[in-house]
């Protein structure tokens, strides 16, 4: 029986109070982002506070459901860096309780969010998409005269050229007007001059109705000239009030309309599905009668005499003439005519071929869009789900809250996730792609990557471990970190400085014979490095030995010790033999010319650094073994020492023997 824990509400309000903010937060960002489309609209038109309400109303209910899978993305990303932040995560996993437990009340709460977002897909937002654009055309006839600006010529008008000195926005009159006009070429024109004017549209928002005050016409009337005539009539006119209509559609239409209620972005799921099918049906009758128009083969024969066509048909008939003899037989006036006559019929054809082609891929297209619109309903939905489980793992993973690193991480996904959704969508409905791969693009790319991050998270890994990147990025390029060894405030044990003593003289004795056999300054062979397995033991026995001693000393308060226990390097115990452990790496590497090259002289790199390393190792041997001479008496400072001092070799059996124990 399903029961809901202390646990899961806890999880839930955390979740719930920054889902509210993120979502106003992205969807103010979208908004903000789709504004600037219709920013034209908007400024300079009067429009009062109703009319601003409405369009920000329905913009806001158009863009929800791409506002909740980034507000899930970013929420639930936040939700659990808070909680492995403050290390509850670490306490719910220490209680007996999974990943995917503490995840149970989201995934419930994403699913509901992914029907919710489905439902503002097919109800809400199609009837929004429509009011929307239908108060998108009314804004644009609103105030046409406050798309004139000031101080130059505008030439949206037809044929009307159109200045305005300075125009009240308050009372909508215009102010020093100069109207340029041509009604039939660029000798029959007419200028027009008024101190003042105001303009409107029409009822049927076809017309623009100018009132000018205070004024002067000026106009040419060569349309009424005669021919031969030098003089051209010339008509002048001063007027106190004139009324003038010229034609101004202003891009509003009965199409507009019905381009707004057809458009499949403001159709229901059942709408889209139902008229599919009948733009499919639509579409197949078109295509099979232009099939069938274009199968008519025809063609006009030149015009010839009766006597000609005659022999011409009769020649036909018994299939003894071929179209070229026949052409030859004409005259060549008869010729010129058939060519121009077949060039005509071509150019006809092409025409009439390409205006079909336009047709068909117009309602091809139209029908496409109906479907990437069907599928693109339950994608965005299923969007929701998929975010879930990128953020939560992320946020388990990475475990850091506030809006610092879950702001960037979310900004990357959601990237991403927009050019592979947009460029799927496009390429679709350019039939550049099928409309299903098109449409799910984002989601095949998006699931998989969702899946690896919450296996991720469930397991603890350290995918997201910026250390171990670096740590990886230092090998790759060779670098590496220095010691740091600080006096410890409470040392157990003190060091045994006289088996220390003994191991450092050890350890320069192995170094200077290692020193001699190998040749560090030698270069290596390159069948030996790349085909060969092998490690360097002894190196690996230094090192070992040198780490011990380190180790051991560490614990002394004594200051001199410790800088000195800080010259020592980190050493690199197989980077100068080869490049990788693994030996088929190697044989791959080697017969990968370039990249061989490349590791081979990394490795020559290794062998001088090692060389440096060593030497580095003897003189701080040297420093340390004088210094700790202070505190043990007797220590060793050389072998001839060792002679003399048979107890530092029982002393060594003993801790030998203790660690084997150990």
């Amino acid at each position: 029986m399903f029961r809901i824990k202390k646990l899961d509400i806890y999880i839930a309000k955390q979740f719930g109070l920054l889902f509210a903010g993120t979502f106003f937060i992205c969807q103010f960002v979208l908004m903000m982002q789709f504004l600037w489309r219709y920013v034209d609209e908007l400024i300079g038109k009067g429009l009062s506070l109703e009319i601003m309400a409405q369009f920000f109303w329905y913009m806001g209910l158009m863009l929800m459901p791409q506002a909740f899978p980034l507000a899930i993305l970013l929420s639930s990303l936040i939700t659990f860096g808070n909680l492995g932040e403050n290390s509850e995560l670490t306490a719910i996993k220490a209680a007996g309780i999974s990943l995917m437990q503490a995840f149970r009340s989201l995934i419930v709460i994403s699913i509901i969010m992914a029907g919710i977002s489905f439902y503002f897909q097919n109800i809400v937002g199609p009837q929004a998409n429509q009011d929307f654009y239908r108060l998108l055309l009314g804004m644009k006839q609103k105030s046409p005269e406050l798309e004139i600006p000031e101080g130059q010529f505008y030439s949206g008008i037809p044929s009307t050229n159109i200045y305005v000195q300075k125009k009240d926005l308050n009372t909508g009159m215009l102010y020093g007007i100069m109207i340029y006009r041509m009604t039939g070429s660029y000798e029959d024109q007419a200028i027009i001059l008024a101190d003042s004017g105001m303009m409107q549209s029409t009822a049927e928002k076809k017309h623009l109705l100018l009132t000018l005050y205070n004024g002067v016409w000026n106009e040419n009337m060569r349309s009424q000239d005669l021919a031969g005539t030098a003089d051209v009539p010339y008509r002048r006119e001063t007027f106190v009030t004139k009324q003038i209509v010229m034609d101004f559609d202003g891009g509003f239409s009965m199409a507009d309309i019905e381009d707004i209620s057809g458009d499949a972005r403001a159709k229901s799921l059942g709408k889209i599905l139902h008229d599919k099918d009948s733009l499919q049906e639509y579409n197949d009758s078109v295509g099979r009668a232009y099939y069938e128009e274009s199968a008519r083969f025809f063609f006009k024969r030149a015009e010839v005499s009766n006597q000609d066509s005659v022999k011409i048909a009769s020649q036909l008939a018994n299939g003894n003439a071929k179209l070229d003899s026949m052409f030859l037989q004409l005259s060549d006036l008869k010729k010129q005519a058939a060519v121009r006559t077949a060039v005509s019929n071509a150019q006809s054809c092409a025409t009439d071929l390409e205006m079909k082609g336009t047709f068909t891929k117009n309602m091809h297209r139209y029908y496409r869009t109906h479907v990437i619109q069907a599928i693109y309903k339950f994608t965005l939905a299923f969007t929701c789900i998929i975010f879930f489980f990128i953020g939560a793992p992320l946020g388990a993973i990475i475990r850091k809250g506030g809006l610092g690193v879950p702001v960037i991480i979310s900004v990357l996904v959601f990237i991403v996730y927009y050019i592979l959704d947009n460029t799927g969508m496009k390429m679709a409905r350019d039939d550049q792609w099928t409309v299903w791969y098109g449409m799910t693009i984002s989601t095949i790319v998006l699931t998989p990557i969702a899946a690896f991050f919450t296996y991720k998270s469930n397991n603890d890994s350290v995918v997201f471990n910026i250390d171990m990147y670096k740590q990886l990025f230092m090998r790759v390029l060779g670098l590496r970190s220095h010691r740091h060894i600080y006096r410890k405030e409470v040392i157990i044990e003190d060091p045994i400085y006289a088996l220390d003593s003994f191991y450092l003289l050890q350890i320069s004795k192995e170094i200077k014979e290692y020193s001699e056999e190998h040749k560090l300054l030698h270069l290596p062979n390159p069948i030996h490095v790349f085909f060969r397995p092998g490690d360097d033991q002894k190196i690996e026995q230094i090192v070992t030995k040198l780490e011990d001693v380190i180790d051991d000393l560490s614990n002394t308060k004594d200051a001199q010790i410790l800088g000195s226990l800080n010259h020592y390097p980190i050493v690199a115990t197989h980077a100068h033999t080869r490049p990788f452990r693994q030996k088929w790496l190697n044989i791959i590497t080697g017969l990968i010319l370039p990249l061989g090259i490349f590791f081979y002289l990394r490795m020559c790199r290794f062998r001088l650094r090692l060389r440096k390393d060593l030497n580095n190792i003897l003189d701080t041997n040297h420093d340390v073994i004088e210094r700790v001479a202070v505190y043990a008496a007797p220590a060793p400072r050389t072998f001839e020492d060792l002679e003399n001092m048979p107890f530092v070799y029982e002393l060594a059996r003993n801790y030998e023997a203790q660690k084997h124990k150990d």
